[in-house]
């Protein structure tokens, strides 16, 4: 029993303090006023009475009522139930009048009449809200409507009422005042409804009060006072906020967020916050519990700690600036969460669930509203019972969250008081939970910490909560996915919680009197009275002294064990377990072999039991298997067996997580001290000292985990001994057995009241000696974990961390090496970082730590506690000193068997600078190597080891996988291509401990992840690092390996080698004193640059870098002078040069010899200056240089100064056809800018320096305008080059059709959201005749040009007039014929003569002059750094270094993000728009960055587009070391081949050309003579050092270094190549690996490819690798190689060979393994030859040979379908399927399209007038494009009768006894069939007779008919025979179907 209301209180405002800002209250009565002895008064009432503050009021207000929450130090909580009225108070102060029809002047003041609230307080322990209200009200209405009944008898029976707290009291007469004792007036009257002797406790519940104003309530206790009281308010709470939103706040409560009600009304606050208490059962708040917050005491809202807490929305405003508060609106119904904070929400399954069935009881009708007949009543229950479903749905869902929790629970102690501690990582493992945040966060809370403290006992009265997971569980599982059977279970429990909350619902006495409505406002009412404090306390002391006679009410507890429920191991479903039966079965076999000793069978399945035991329940079963090996605490094994186990527990720790213990690691730490082998006399070792590096053992947490576990058994086992004692007699002794330790707790707690007190302190000695021995005991076990084998070493166990620990390898060393286990512990951990010698400190503070919060926990007396610190040094020492002689005798140990190392194969010259150090190859992120997706055998990681040569960098070795451990892996790359070296640790799977790791990335895609061996002493792979890092960057080129190639390391690293080739020095050393003479006539401007010379150049500085390779800038030019004429002195010099690839293009081209430039020719328009032989104008540019011949040498001095490096414009490549020349310069400095955009007309102030330069500029190209034959037939006025409207309406109606939309293709390279300026692109009005374009009519009318295929369309390559419109994007009008300017296009306009490709940011703001002959396209050019930056990601694309599973890291994503193929579009965009501005007659010159990059690879692309003598190898051999050695690209530079380099960084801009050339390679496979390999052969020697080719930045750098013809002089061994060239020449007269067997070309062709990047395809050079061989481009190694090989295969002829091969991926090279039919045939001849003894003839010969006689047939034959070349079928066929090619009709005629792979098809339209020209490839590929060819039975031409009206027409016909068709075509080339007749539906074929408009002078019976069931056909043949011919294989068709 307790009592109703512990206080009542009168507040008022406080008069006295009116004068201040804020009005205060204060207490005017108290009754009693003395506090309660076991209830204080509470502080600070008069502040929640009033919360937003006590104000005056000028008008009444209506009484209101609330109940705030007081929570007192002891964290008990007080409902304080406030009744408020007004009162008039008189004010003082006065106030002007506000009526406005008073004298203003008067000035009379009148006092107004103010209102003041007053408070009456009823203070109470108990909830009881609506007998509150009902009693102050009454309390009020007594007052206010002047009842006669005393008001101290009122409240003196408030204070005096006895209420059971729940399920009423075993006292049954209640009467406290009786009517005998105290007068009539002061009678308390208590009635007992429906209460008689014997009735059960829910009877007890109802209880009647009346305060004696004839008014009786009844109130109703709850059954079970631990279920909340909640009313209606979860209810309302949920119709204000919603479902969602008050999820939130559930789970932000559960999660400790700070959580902030706002409302006007006080009693919503109230009622909001008692709810979210009630929803959280069985969880209690633990934190601030403010339901309604003062406004004085707002500052509360910034307390750091959680907090739920209600207040006005009269303080919104001082709410916004809280950060890290929820706030929830009730009157709003919106909840606000601040962006910094983050709500973990329930589990999915479980939100989504509980979602449903709360919308099931709030919304019933949302489930049938879409039913056609919905039920007729679906309204939802009323607000009590609503609330109760609601709060059965909690309980619902905290029985699925915790379910079997109660199996995770650990009794520490039993007596004297209860210790229990709740196994999270258990919990959370076993339900697989462990990666839920919100379920993480709530048991790490401290609600549910309260939560195991307080039902954690298993003796004590159980609720609804305990019983639904005791019983429910099962029944809550089976009903999950169905919604309505949950909510049949939550309608169950609902009721239950309504009987709790209503015992009796149906019973209602409720008679309490109101005031009359509006009461309040009437005028005069009476202040509330004085009350009588002697006559309340007589009530007071009176009921006191009647309780102290009375029995005090006991309440009877039903205490009782409580159930556990079904433990979690049974709640995990099955799919969980992700390791099927067979894989467990290997493990156990595993095991049992290394026990059995079959070490062979062990080996053989131990790397599949290692990928096993990534699952959980393998780690389970290798626990298990290896539990039943152990023997009396110890198994004693030999060094195999122990290696074997040690690998398989460190397996199965290293994926151990921190949550995970409780299944792994515990489970195996009795292991590692089980485990063990014999070192020697008295020394054995154990499994610990092996995997004590994981970090597991460096967490408290899991140790206390381990500790209670351990402590809770010994407790068990403790109670179950003593049981056994006492009934040993009994025969069942094995029944406790089976008893939980929570069990014997609960039978204990049961008998202690029943003890005596010695029997009571005997148990509680027992416990705690168990605890005290188990810290000891766990003291050694720590010890044994955290102690290194090797204690000498100063750092402790990994100290890089546990985030770095991730990476580091789990397998460790076991014999010899077994003592570099350890490193350093984890600082994270506990351990600090400590000075030499401090291990054992460090591990001694853990252990004290550990154990001082254990044994405090466990209640150890502070004895046994002082005894244990004083051991833990001791157990360390002595364990330290056992482990130096395990560690001494470790090393004695026989080394561990290791693979044989495998040495490499070596070039010629190349030397071993290192031998082969040990090392792991680990896989990277292409999971090819490790059987991934592509399947196949693990390769990696393989054992090996690493080579570093003078050339390469090899690994060398052979999977660690015993499965394919017969395999050779090989994975190799060029030093001098090496871009990154990085220091990694790995983490593997290994027989030994790695310490480090490197990865190295190269330039030809080569990644290598290596991790050196344990043998490897870490200074000697510093020493590797060096002479790597040494290699890669010579301090000058003449270290690299192809000048170093042949001689010893030790001279590289030196350099100070005799010199050789002295003749060739001599010659370099005459040429550049040469040219130091000539500029010693300069005037240096800045400094004197005088070159080192060869002898200072063993310093191995490099001094040339780019500032020496043009140090034109640094000499005043205007004062050079050189003969225009060669010395004698020069003509050695000379000679060479004119050999030099330059020479033999420009006399090719017919651009001039040397003779005629020296005799200055007029025939020519272009001559061969020498006016840079000596390099003294250019540096990067070679000695002969091509120049108009009317621009003297002189002006070329003074031209080049405007250009950046002196490169000024010179040509390097003319059009054989229009003779427009392609110019090739460096981009204008800027100060030449405007001068160079001047006009010619231009008045100028006087000659100056910058002028005349400006005008040789122009005059030069004005020269260049003028050598043009389209200039000169033009009478020197046209600038255009072709498209007039007179040449566009003359003969040839087809070449308008055929031109591309230019103008389209500068829109789109200049950028089309540019409108191009009209003086660049406009178009100029000039007149023209026909006359003068006849000419150029002529030469167009040749077949030119492929747009974007593999070959021309049609009988003519020609475009589609659109073309260049569907590039741009555009869509195009049709031409316009009579010569007016086309504003969109470029079809119809005049064009230049002279285009100049220039960087848009160099010519910004610059004008075009009209008059001028030129123009300038400005284009946007990519930077370096962007190419730089775009091939890093590239080859982290191609090769990344790791698997990622972030979706945002694929691989197509990443190569995307590269921007890779867009730099290639760019390129070959630009290209193409020069391939056709060239063919259209006008010339072009790049003019781009400094001329030696971006220049290059335009320049280039466009001569090999243009000029198909660079598709040969010849050619393309020219072309590169024309436009890119002789011009000065700068390899060196680009490459960072040298120290000085290094910073500058790799920049592949020839790799990039390379790429594009393979692109367009890809597009027209039979324009090329040479193969995809020969460009892979060049992109991996262009960076390889190999041969000198590519190294230096230009032929003065070359010439200086005596390098440049050098090749000439003798060779120091035939093996020995220092040019690629000559090496690619050798090899191809030996094998046709770089011949392209489709090489069909076609003459005069002109390419252009598709550039759009859907086109575009990835190298495959990019991401193919070989690892049996390494990379194929050193043809001397692989050839070598595979010669031994098929030796080694020839040698076993006895055996059958199984004809199967097997192509692993990634592995074998497959063009060897399956090559293709033509090399296979090669092969055969060649093996054929062999066998007979004959010569082995040359490939090329054998080759040519069978080209000729296929010439020859295809003569006799008359075939003119087939090319003249050959073309082997099978690649053909081939071909053409992957290309996909189709055939469609056309309004225009016969079309044929090609689609490759889905890119956009562009039409081709032939011209009709061709007739039967020359063949082209297209033509040649058509044959082979459908397979109608194939069935041609018959075939001729036959006229044929059109239709009614229609003409008699001559059509190809075909008969195709196959497909069973007669079809026709316009010509026997056209592949479009017209029409097909199906020979099923003829009739009869009949000789025929002429009709009307029949064919002249032909036989009669050459005509026949052929009727079919739809149609008559007439045919008429060219003569009677042929006719017969036809009528009978017609016939004959017919007869044979």
């Amino acid at each position: 029993m307790t009592r109703l209301a512990d206080y009542f209180v009168l507040v008022g405002y406080d008069v006295d303090k009116r004068g201040s800002s804020d009005g205060q209250g204060r207490i005017l009565q108290r009754f009693p006023e003395k506090d309660w002895e076991d209830n204080p008064f509470p502080q600070g009432i008069e502040l929640f009475c009033q919360p937003s503050g006590w104000q005056l009021f000028t008008e009444r207000q209506p009484p209101t009522f609330f109940v705030a929450v007081l929570t007192d130090i002891n964290s008990e909580r007080h409902y304080c139930a406030c009744f408020t009225f007004w009162e008039a108070v008189e004010d003082s102060q006065p106030q002007k009048s506000l009526s406005g029809e008073d004298d203003e002047d008067s000035g009379v003041i009148q006092p107004a009449q103010m209102f003041a609230p007053k408070s009456l307080v009823l203070v109470s322990q108990l909830d009881h809200t609506e007998v509150f209200r009902n009693c102050l009200g009454l309390i009020y209405t007594v007052h206010l409507e002047g009842l006669k009944v005393p008001l101290e008898t009122l409240i003196g029976n408030l204070l005096t009422c006895f209420i059971p707290i729940a399920g009423g009291s075993q006292m049954y007469d209640s009467t406290v005042c009786s009517f005998n004792l105290v007068p009539q007036n002061l009678a308390c009257d208590w009635l007992l409804g429906c209460f008689q002797p014997g009735l059960d406790e829910k009877e007890e519940s109802l209880r009647t009060i009346t305060l004696g104003a004839g008014d009786r309530q009844v109130i109703q206790t709850p059954i079970n006072d631990s279920l909340p009281v909640s009313g209606c308010s979860v209810a309302l709470l949920f119709r204000q906020l919603g479902i969602i939103n008050v999820l939130y706040l559930f789970c932000a409560a559960l999660t400790e967020h700070k959580i902030l009600f706002l409302s006007s009304s006080y009693q919503r606050l109230s009622d909001a916050c008692r709810a979210l208490l009630a929803i959280m059962f069985p969880l209690k708040y633990c934190f601030t519990y403010i339901p309604i917050l003062p406004g004085k005491l707002l500052e509360v809202l910034c307390t750091p700690t959680p907090f739920i807490i209600g207040v006005s929305s009269f303080f919104r405003s001082e709410t916004q600036e809280l950060l890290d508060v929820i706030i929830a609106d009730l009157d709003g119904g919106t909840v606000t969460i601040p962006e910094c904070i983050h709500i973990s929400l329930l589990p999915d399954p479980l939100l989504h669930q509980t979602q449903t069935v709360l919308s099931m009881i709030l919304d019933p009708e949302l489930e049938v509203a879409d039913h056609a007949f919905p039920p007729s009543a679906m309204q939802p229950s009323s607000l009590k019972i609503q609330d109760k479903e609601i709060r059965a749905v909690f309980l619902w869902l905290f029985a699925q969250l915790f379910q079997g929790h109660r199996w995770c629970l650990h009794v520490i102690r039993i007596h004297p008081e209860p210790v229990i501690r709740f196994h999270k990582a258990a919990f959370l493992g076993q339900r697989a939970l462990t990666e839920d945040d919100f379920l993480m966060k709530v048991l790490d809370g401290m609600a549910f910490s309260g939560f195991v403290s307080e039902r954690g006992p298993s003796y004590r009265t159980i609720d609804l909560f305990d019983e639904l997971i005791a019983t429910e569980v099962e029944r809550i599982r089976l009903e999950e996915g169905n919604p309505h059977k949950v909510m049949k279970h939550v309608k169950q429990l609902a009721e239950q919680l309504f009987k709790n909350e209503n015992p009796y619902p149906t019973v209602a006495m409720h008679k309490v009197q109101r005031p009359t409505e509006g009461s309040h406002l009437r005028l005069h009412q009476t202040t509330f009275p004085h009350l009588d404090e002697v006559t309340v306390q007589l009530f007071i002391d009176h009921a006191a002294a009647k309780q102290k006679n009375e029995i005090p009410a006991v309440k009877s507890e039903k205490k009782c064990m409580v159930p556990s429920g079904p433990p979690p191991d049974t709640i995990i479903d099955s799919n969980v377990l992700a390791n099927s039966a067979r894989r467990l079965e290997v493990v156990r076999n595993c095991i049992t072999y290394i026990f059995e000793n079959k070490t062979v069978e062990a080996k053989k399945l131990l790397p599949a039991v290692l990928r096993a035991l990534k699952g959980r329940a393998a780690r389970q079963c290798l626990t298990q298997e290896l539990n039943l090996h152990v023997q009396q605490n110890r198994a004693v094994l030999d060094d195999q067996q122990f290696d074997y186990i040690i690998r398989m527990l460190n397996c199965a720790l290293q994926d151990c997580s921190h949550m995970d213990e409780h299944g792994i690691a515990a489970a195996l730490l009795p292991l590692v001290t089980a485990f063990c082998r014999k070192l020697g006399a008295g020394v054995t070792q154990f499994a610990y000292s092996c995997v004590q590096d994981h970090s597991v053992w460096t967490n408290m947490q899991f140790w206390e985990a381990m500790f209670y576990s351990d402590v809770q058994n010994h407790i068990r086992a403790l109670y179950l001994d003593g049981n056994e004692n006492e009934k040993h007699s009994q025969e069942h002794e094995s029944v406790p057995e089976d008893k939980s330790a929570l069990e014997i707790a609960s039978e204990q707690w049961r008998q202690w009241p029943m003890l005596s007190k010695d029997k009571q302190q005997e148990l509680i000695q027992k416990e705690e000696s168990t605890v005290f021995s188990q810290a000891i005991h766990y003291a050694n076990r720590m010890s044994y974990l955290l102690l290194p084998l090797d204690t000498s070493k100063n750092r402790l166990l990994r100290s890089a961390g546990l985030g770095d620990f991730e990476s580091v390898s789990n397998s460790y060393v076991t014999n010899s090496i077994a003592g570099s286990m350890a490193e350093s512990y984890d600082t994270e951990s506990g351990f600090e970082d400590a000075e030499s010698s401090d291990v054992a400190n460090s591990v001694v503070r853990f252990i004290n730590r550990f154990v001082d919060k254990v044994c405090t926990e466990s209640g150890v007396t502070s004895e046994h506690l002082k005894a244990v610190h004083l051991m833990i040094p001791d157990i360390v020492q002595m364990h330290i000193e056992t482990l130096d002689a395990v560690h001494r005798e470790s090393k004695r140990l026989p080394a561990i068997q290791k693979p044989k190392l495998l040495r490499p194969a070596l070039l010629v010259g190349e030397e071993l600078v290192m031998e082969g150090l040990r090392v792991y190859l680990i896989s990277d992120g292409r999971d090819e190597a490790t059987g991934g997706v592509m399947g196949g055998p693990p390769l990696l990681p393989a054992e090996g080891a690493i080579f570093l040569t003078t050339y390469r960098l090899i690994f060398r070795g052979t999977p660690t996988d015993p499965l394919v451990g017969e395999k050779v892996v090989i994975r190799s790359f060029p030093i001098a291509s090496l871009t990154k070296e990085k220091k990694i640790s790995v983490s593997v799977q290994m027989d030994q401990f790695i310490q480090e790791g490197l990865q190295l990335r190269s330039c030809t895609f080569q990644l290598m992840k290596i991790a050196f061996d344990e043998e490897v002493a870490s200074d000697l792979a510093e020493v590797f690092k060096k002479h790597l890092h040494k290699l890669r960057y010579p301090q000058h080129v003449n270290g690299t390996f192809a000048f170093t190639v042949g001689q010893s390391f030790k001279l590289v690293v030196e350099h100070k080698h005799k010199e050789k080739n002295q003749s060739l020095k001599t010659l370099s050393k005459n040429f550049v004193k040469n040219a130091k003479r000539t500029m010693s006539r300069q005037h240096v401007t800045r400094k004197k640059y005088t070159p080192p010379t060869w002898e200072n150049r063993s310093s191995l500085q490099s001094e040339v870098d780019e500032d020496d390779i043009s140090v034109s800038e640094e000499v005043d030019q205007s004062s050079l002078t050189l003969s225009s004429t060669i010395k004698s002195s020069d003509r050695q010099t000379m000679s060479n040069v004119v050999e030099r690839a330059c020479c033999r293009d420009y006399q090719r081209l017919g651009l001039g010899t040397l003779s005629n430039s020296l005799t200055r020719s007029k025939h020519e328009p272009f001559r061969i200056s020498t006016i840079n032989r000596m390099y003294a104008v250019c540096r990067s540019y070679p000695g002969l240089l091509i120049v108009p011949q009317s621009i003297p040498d002189s002006t070329i001095q003074r031209i080049s100064r405007c250009y950046r490096q002196n490169r000024f414009p010179v040509v390097c490549w003319r059009n054989s056809r229009t003779k427009a020349v392609l110019l090739r310069s460096a981009g204008l400095h800027g100060k030449g800018v405007v001068g160079f955009f001047k006009s010619p007309n231009a008045p100028t102030a006087g000659p100056s320096q910058a002028d005349s330069t400006s005008l040789e500029q122009e005059k030069y190209l004005q020269a260049i305008i003028n050598s043009m034959p389209s200039y000169s037939d033009a009478g020197g006025r046209n600038t255009l080059s072709g498209f007039t409207s007179a040449h566009m309406s003359s003969s040839d109606s087809s070449d308008k059709q055929r031109q591309p939309k230019i103008g389209a293709l500068m829109k789109q390279v200049m950028g089309s959201k540019e409108e191009l300026p009209v003086s660049v692109l406009g178009h100029r009005a000039r007149a023209f005749s026909v006359s003068q374009h006849r000419t150029l009519v002529k030469a167009r009318n040749l077949p030119r040009g492929k747009w974007g295929s593999i070959r021309g369309s049609g009988l003519m390559s020609s475009y589609s007039p659109d073309i260049g419109t569907r590039l741009a994007g555009k869509d195009t009008s049709s031409p316009q014929t009579n010569g007016g300017p086309s504003e969109a296009h470029f079809v119809q306009q005049q064009r230049a003569y002279l285009y100049i490709i220039g960087d848009k940011s160099q010519l910004k703001g610059t004008k075009q002059d009209p008059l001028q002959q030129w123009e300038v396209v400005p284009i946007e050019v990519f930077d370096l750094r962007h190419v730089k930056t775009s091939f890093k990601k590239l080859m982290k694309a191609c090769i990344p270094s790791s698997t990622s599973t972030d979706p945002n890291m694929t691989y197509y994503r990443c190569l995307e993000e590269s921007d890779w193929l867009c730099l290639i579009h760019k390129v070959l965009q630009v290209s193409v728009l020069v391939v056709g501005l060239l063919d259209s007659g006008s010339s072009v010159m790049v003019s781009l960055e400094d001329g030696w990059d971006i220049s290059t690879q335009v320049v280039s692309l466009v001569q090999l587009l243009s000029d198909p003598y660079y598709r040969t190898m010849d050619g393309f051999r020219l072309l590169v070391e024309k436009e890119w050695l002789s011009f000065g690209h700068r390899f060196s530079h680009r490459g960072a081949q040298t120290l000085a380099s290094q910073s500058s960084g790799f920049t592949p801009v020839f790799l990039q050309f390379l790429d594009c050339v393979h692109q367009i390679h890809l597009q027209f496979p039979m324009e090329f003579e040479f193969s995809q390999y020969y460009l892979k052969f060049l992109a991996y020697h262009y960076v390889s050092n190999r041969f000198r080719t590519f190294l230096l930045d230009s032929d003065y750098e070359r010439i200086e270094l005596g390098v440049m013809y050098e090749e000439k002089g003798e060779r120091k061994s035939q093996q020995v190549y220092k040019s690629v060239w000559d090496y690619i020449d050798r090899l191809n007269k030996k094998t046709p690996i770089f011949f392209n067997y489709m090489f069909a070309p076609e003459d005069g062709e002109v390419l252009k490819p598709y550039s759009f990047i859907s086109n575009l395809k990835v190298w495959d050079f990019y991401t193919n690798e070989t690892l049996s061989e390494g990379p194929s481009y050193d043809w001397e190694l692989v050839h070598g190689r595979q010669e031994q090989m098929d030796e080694s295969d020839r040698q076993d002829t006895s055996a059958p060979k199984s004809q199967r091969k097997i192509i692993w991926p990634c592995y074998d090279n497959r063009s060897k393994v399956e090559p293709d039919a033509i090399t296979k045939l090669f092969q055969e001849m060649q093996s054929l030859e062999m066998e007979l003894g004959q010569v082995s003839e040359k490939w090329k010969d054998m080759w040519d040979k069978i080209k000729a006689t296929q010439r020859t047939e295809s003569k006799l034959e008359s075939r003119h379908s087939l090319s003249s070349s050959l073309l082997m079928s099978s690649n053909l066929s081939h071909h053409r399927r992957s290309q996909g090619m189709y055939v469609k009709e056309t309004r225009v005629g016969s079309s044929l399209s090609l689609s490759m792979d889905s890119e956009s098809s562009v039409t081709a339209t032939p011209s009709s007038g061709m007739g039967r020209g020359q063949q082209s490839t297209s033509t040649l590929y058509s044959q082979f494009q459908t397979s109608e060819s194939e069935n041609r039975s018959f075939e001729g031409i036959l006229y044929k009768k059109g239709a009614l009206l229609k003409p008699w027409k001559p059509r190809w016909f075909v008969l195709d006894k196959t497909k069973h068709q007669l079809r026709y075509y316009d010509a026997r080339q056209d592949k479009d069939c017209k029409g097909v007749i199906d020979l099923a539906e003829v009739e009869s074929v009949i000789q025929g007779t002429p009709t009307m408009g029949a064919p002249k002078n032909i036989d009669e019976k050459a005509f026949f008919d052929l009727k079919t069931t739809k149609r008559f056909y007439n045919f008429c043949a060219q003569d009677s025979q042929n006719a017969q011919l036809w009528m009978d294989s017609i016939q004959s068709c017919l007869s044979d179907a």
